[in-house]
């Protein structure tokens, strides 16, 4: 995989890989940006959702799960002092659907964490991640019911 980021000005960059899409890339005001586009500790994040998102949907896809909407939420705590990199995170996984099966979802989390995402892969080698899990039903009038929620032990 090859990367490349561009500086437009200021603290403005673009960011492109072999996709061919551009990403914008900024910082706050207060280290001289102008708040014009994602910090790269927020993609590493956004990195580490869409990672296992993917994963987990696929595979209860093949489980034949009946998901109608489905989000990765990551919670990541950063250092106080530079480098400010994570200390410890959590994915939250919140499917809604009909009858979905608890046993289909813990699984799925679970070959994505030993399995398949790089990015969790990766990330768990420098900080602990906690997977955590909401199972709604889809009510069919735009509302759901929780029905189950919990946290996996080491995944």
């Amino acid at each position: 995989m090859d990367t490349k980021v561009t500086w437009d000005h200021g603290m403005t960059f673009s960011g492109t890989a072999d996709s061919g899409f551009i990403v914008p890339l900024g910082a706050s005001p207060s280290v001289g940006g102008e708040n014009d586009g994602f910090r790269p500790m927020e993609l590493m994040a956004i990195s580490l959702a869409g990672c296992t998102a993917m994963d987990v949907i696929s595979i209860l896809r093949k489980k034949r799960q009946d998901v109608t909407a489905y989000e990765v939420k990551v919670h990541a705590d950063q250092a106080d002092q530079h480098p400010y990199v994570f200390t410890q995170s959590a994915i939250t996984y919140q499917v809604t659907g009909h009858d979905v099966k608890e046993a289909a979802v813990i699984r799925a989390m679970e070959l994505s964490a030993k399995n398949y995402c790089p990015a969790q892969s990766m990330l768990s080698k420098v900080m602990s991640i906690e997977l955590l899990y909401e199972i709604y039903e889809d009510q069919d009038d735009g509302e759901r019911t929780l029905v189950t929620k919990g946290k996996i032990e080491n995944a």
